[in-house]
């Protein structure tokens, strides 16, 4: 006989990230350790509004948004092990560099780096999505 195990889906919200429009999709779901982070980018509370007008402020905007999700879940900045990134312009991807860099330490995330023609509003810059595995940093 076999033993199947349960997994458990929950949403995680942060007070400090706008939600989407209901049933439109999860900002961030954990499965046992695994904590998926939906493709976030600079807007506003409002939704409407841009944080930052360059790549840089851009980034710490979204990776703040990533940090309070993934510590609503219950870990940490260090416990992202994947991030895929869209950025409209290649040639300030150290734009992007430099943000990471004031929310990761030790080994940083495996990385995708991606350049897009477009994304929702021509004022977004980048859009940022991550995994995390709770207590994958301490391990």
């Amino acid at each position: 006989m076999s033993t199947a195990t349960t997994m458990k889906k929950t949403r995680i919200i942060s007070p400090d990230v706008r939600e989407p429009a209901e049933r439109m999709w999860s900002n961030c779901l954990r499965i046992d350790d695994q904590i998926f982070v939906s493709g976030l980018t600079a807007r506003g509370s409002d939704g409407q509004t841009i944080d930052g007008d360059n790549e840089f402020d851009q980034a710490k905007v979204v990776f703040t948004k990533i940090k309070n999700l993934v510590e609503e879940a219950g870990a940490q900045m260090d416990d992202v092990v994947k991030m895929t990134i869209y950025v409209t312009n290649m040639a300030e991807n150290h734009q992007v560099w430099k943000a990471r860099q004031e929310f990761f330490t030790g080994n940083f995330p495996a990385c995708t780096l991606v350049e897009v023609s477009a994304l929702a509003k021509p004022e977004i810059l980048l859009e940022i999505e991550a995994i995390a595995i709770a207590g994958a940093s301490s391990k």
